[in-house]
């Protein structure tokens, strides 16, 4: 039984394998296309480098794969690397991304690391490879399971499951939306998907700010949806630093800013805020009184009044009272009876 938690020496058999190429030309092609010692290059940069078209990159390094994947089960190391690449992908449901087996496979996950293991990947018999683009992360599977255009099929239909669902699902709730064999396997294929992206348990569109937040203002918004009620801006940027969000450096004073400017947030009380989807409205404590009197179409009493105001507005009686009793656009018609003038 092999060791599933075996670590690749990727740099080591990526050389290797180097070093059955005869030419040297076409060996430094391969090292610079697939970014095994240093970052990725286009055909133009090998080109210039090299003195040839970005054609005759383009040829020499189809002609030079081709060779080595019909080679592959006498390359050094292939076999060893096919093995560690399928027990890692017991764990993930047969499928998983570049990035994911990485973490599992090499030593330090860096992008080099991940970039080598992608090569490999894509000169072992058994594995589907799935190449990155603009709709797909790198990403291998089990090829006796689930070949290459299996492996898209499926995660087009995860992205069509949450379009159709039309808010982001919880990863346990995966399997409702689909005919998944299984949860890991269904969160495995999202993760694939450039069109998706998670964040706390929850799988969305990336143009959705509930799961992908890019700015402040979306990060505002997911703490106050998470937290599922009112919060004082201190709160809020305090919560954000806490957070899971890539960057999370913001100052109280940047918060306070966005919160003033989004028509989404609502000041609700002294530095409290919650979300006008939630059923607040903007405006200041008159503006709310005015609501009020306005709906009830009729005369309050100024302990009704004050009983719906403090609905949607976190202020101290005495607040409410001061306005009703100052403000020219109320008018007393009865003791403690008030009404909109005209």
């Amino acid at each position: 039984m092999s060791d599933k938690s075996a670590v690749l020496n990727t740099e080591a058999i990526a050389q290797d394998i180097l070093n059955t190429i005869d030419r040297e030309r076409e060996r430094e092609i391969i090292a610079r296309r697939y970014g095994l010692f240093d970052r990725k290059e286009t055909l133009e940069q090998i080109g210039e480098l090299l003195g040839i078209t970005r054609e005759r990159v383009r040829q020499l390094e189809k002609s030079v794969m081709t060779k080595l994947r019909s080679t592959s089960t006498d390359l050094p190391h292939i076999p060893e690397v096919e093995r560690a690449v399928l027990d890692a992908l017991d764990t993930t449901g047969e499928t998983a991304r570049i990035t994911v087996l990485a973490g599992t496979l090499t030593a330090e996950n860096t992008r080099t690391d991940q970039s080598r293991l992608s090569f490999l990947t894509e000169l072992c018999p058994n594995i589907a490879v799935v190449s990155e683009d603009d709709t797909y992360f790198q990403a291998a599977g089990n090829s006796k399971t689930h070949d290459t255009s299996t492996i898209k099929k499926e995660v087009a239909q995860i992205v069509e499951a949450i379009k159709k669902a039309g808010k982001p699902v919880e990863t346990k709730d995966m399997l409702k939306l689909t005919d998944m064999p299984s949860s890991s396997y269904a969160t495995a294929l999202a993760s694939i998907s450039k069109q998706l992206a998670t964040l706390n348990g929850r799988w969305g569109l990336v143009k959705w700010p509930t799961v992908n937040p890019k700015n402040i203002r979306d990060k505002i918004y997911v703490i106050l949806s998470e937290n599922k009620g009112h919060m004082h801006f201190n709160e809020i940027a305090e919560a954000i630093k806490a957070s899971d969000f890539k960057r999370k450096d913001v100052t109280t004073q940047a918060i306070h800013n966005e919160l003033i400017k989004d028509k989404r947030f609502v000041l609700i009380g002294r530095g409290l805020y919650a979300l006008k989807e939630w059923g607040y409205n903007k405006g200041t404590v008159s503006d709310i009184i005015a609501d009020v009197l306005r709906d009830a179409k009729e005369p309050l009493h100024r302990d009704e009044i004050v009983k719906r105001v403090l609905k949607s507005r976190f202020v101290k009686e005495t607040t409410i009272l001061l306005n009703l009793q100052s403000k020219p656009q109320f008018k007393r018609v009865a003791k403690a009876t008030y009404e909109l003038s005209e």
